[in-house]
């Protein structure tokens, strides 16, 4: 097993020797650094946690809500005749219903527009990154990943990307 596995990490690295010749550049760009740490980064992660704020505050007044009717149905529950108890008690499952639509509803809201921001800013970072390699002269550069086993700090490029970035949206 160990040996089919080596086969297969010598097959794959094949390509790269020819990338490594002599005069060639290689770098890497931690696309998730640059994302986390550009200025659209920051203001995408603001957007959202603006967003988050006010799904937040609609959700904590949902909750008082719940928690009103709840205690009224409690406390008015033995008072009531049976077909106001039953009202009520429709009453408190439908909006317990709206309550957890709104949570899933506003879930899949924030990681859409995650979503949306990420893909859109990527692409604008792959964009700047191809740019950086033709003008500065590399070869290949490549996405850093957990499955890279050593890299030459010398070919991370990721401060440079993260300021070419910055700077052409500035523009």
């Amino acid at each position: 097993m160990k040996r089919l596995i080596f086969a297969l990490l010598l097959l794959l690295a094949l390509p790269l020797t020819s990338l490594a010749a002599e005069g060639s550049k290689i770098g890497t760009v931690d696309i998730q650094k640059v994302l986390l740490m550009s200025d659209a980064g920051k203001e995408a992660k603001e957007q959202l946690s603006q967003k988050a704020a006010k799904y937040e505050a609609d959700k904590t007044a949902k909750e008082a809500e719940l928690k009103k009717l709840k205690g009224e149905l409690e406390s008015q529950g033995i008072v009531l005749n049976e077909s106001a108890r039953s009202a009520k008690e429709r009453d408190y499952q439908q909006r317990l219903k709206e309550y957890q639509r709104f949570l899933k509803d506003a879930q899949e809201d924030l990681q859409g527009k995650n979503d949306e921001f990420t893909s859109r800013i990527v692409d604008e970072i792959v964009k700047v990154a191809q740019e950086y390699g033709r003008s500065h002269g590399y070869t290949a550069i490549l996405v850093r990943s957990e499955t890279v086993i050593y890299l030459d700090p010398s070919a991370d490029l990721t401060d440079e990307v993260l300021k070419s970035f910055n700077a052409s949206r500035k523009k």
